[in-house]
């Protein structure tokens, strides 16, 4: 349910251009991404591939990249305007290329479907150069835990 003010849309947009080392996600502190842009349909966060993110051939740990994918949707679903916790179903994943280390990828996350209860969302991580590292998929779902019990 969208309100005329979205507090936590608000907040993640004063964090454009910021990295995201404070958010509620330890795991997505960790992968310590830069905002670049928000919106109640959309995100994009630019991470630099490191060398504790990838695997013993240095690129890029399918993992890593599967977390990338599960952080920037959730904190896109976050902000999306739901007053419930959602939590994600499913997620798969299509590894296409691979990211070096060193190398600066994009995570955008897309709001493809917003249900009463169920959110549909698909994002891809893309190199400088706009070549498809993966994509994904993946469905959220309602919980019965508001966020404002949760202090958000």
């Amino acid at each position: 349910m969208e309100s005329t003010t979205n507090s936590r849309l608000e907040f993640f947009k004063t964090q454009i251009g910021s990295v995201l080392d404070k958010t509620p996600s330890a795991a997505g502190n960790w992968l310590k991404g830069t905002l670049l842009e928000i919106d109640l349909h959309h995100i994009k966060v630019k991470y630099t591939v490191r060398p504790d993110m990838c695997n013993p051939g240095r690129i890029l740990h399918g993992g890593i990249s599967s977390l990338m994918l599960d952080d920037v949707i959730g904190m896109g679903n976050f902000v999306a305007g739901s007053e419930y916790l959602m939590t994600s179903i499913n997620l798969s994943v299509d590894f296409l290329s691979a990211a070096q280390v060193g190398e600066t990828v994009e995570v955008t996350a897309k709001l493809i479907r917003s249900g009463s209860n169920l959110n549909h969302w698909e994002s891809v991580i893309r190199k400088e150069s706009g070549k498809v590292v993966a994509k994904a998929s993946s469905n959220l779902i309602k919980t019965h835990v508001k966020l404002s019990e949760l202090g958000f």
